[in-house]
């Protein structure tokens, strides 16, 4: 190599980042898109979490920051940005910023230039992308991290890298999600209603583990040693309880969940009779 050249400087090693994103954070992200304004193309905000030893990022928070962009330049609202940041630490003081988020399939040409500012925020952001469209009624969520691209002693521009994103939840946070990626409903579904739907997934789950293990026993399909010790832990963690207790026990559940069901729609009914009454008590 001639004295005096410069060496483009790429990063090297593997990237060993896990990104778990909480139910929650997807919905404020979606309702701060519907809220934005007219002319805003993309919503832009702030992740706030926490990151373990083992370097996986825990996010389980959010708010939307607002901002200007244009092909050329990003005006992020730095004051409401922090103001903000302030008042969730007086909430929950253990939740900092951890990257930021913007409702689009994927990076975009100015990502590079909010990455930036949210280097200056917290250590190797994330950037997470929110797909709003949700085309076929499929999510596509991503998540990444970036690193600086060196020529000498210049920096030449930011490369970002997918991680893998663990998104886990209850069943009731599961029919929400999955309302939410209809995008058009006519009817929030009830108490029941959600109950049938996760049922008839687990139903469906049961299934696909049948034909599998059946599939491996008959030699169709190669045994999985993984999926082998997951299924036995799982079994295990079943109690063992005879079917006519185990039916008792459902059937208890069911009558309990109908009756504070029953409860709920007799208090909402009584409340609307008293607020009609004291309406037509002051007209009189």
């Amino acid at each position: 190599m001639s004295r005096g050249s410069t060496v483009l400087q790429l990063p090297s090693g593997s990237i060993s980042i896990v990104a778990k994103l909480h139910p929650t954070v997807m919905f404020n992200i979606c309702d701060s898109y519907i809220r934005r304004n007219d002319q805003a193309e993309r919503v832009i905000g702030t992740l706030l979490g926490s990151v373990s030893a083992d370097g996986a990022v825990d996010i389980r928070n959010s708010y939307a920051v607002p901002h200007n962009e244009s092909s050329e330049q990003v005006a992020v609202d730095i004051e409401y940005h922090r103001t903000m940041f302030e008042l969730h630490q007086r909430v929950n003081p253990k939740e900092v910023i951890i990257g930021w988020y913007s409702t689009s399939a994927g990076v975009s040409g100015s990502d590079a230039l909010i990455q930036d500012f949210y280097a200056r925020e917290a250590t190797n952001p994330v950037h997470l992308t929110v797909d709003t469209t949700f085309q076929d009624d499929e999510p596509s969520i991503k998540a990444y991290v970036s690193t600086t691209l060196l020529l000498g002693e210049r920096q030449l521009a930011a490369q970002f890298h997918e991680i893998p994103l663990d998104l886990r939840m209850v069943e009731a946070e599961r029919t929400g999600f999955d309302v939410l990626k209809k995008t058009m409903v006519d009817k929030l579904p009830n108490d029941l209603e959600a109950m049938e739907s996760s049922l008839s997934r687990l139903h469906n789950m049961i299934d696909t583990v049948f034909r599998y293990v059946d599939d491996v026993v008959e030699g169709r399909a190669l045994p999985d040693n993984t999926i082998g010790r997951y299924l036995a832990d799982t079994v295990a963690s079943i109690p063992k309880i005879a079917p006519d207790a185990f039916d008792k026990l459902f059937n208890d559940s069911v009558q309990d969940l109908l009756l504070v069901i029953y409860l709920a729609n007799l208090t909402r009914m009584q409340l609307s009779l008293a607020e009609k009454l004291n309406t037509a008590a002051q007209i009189v």
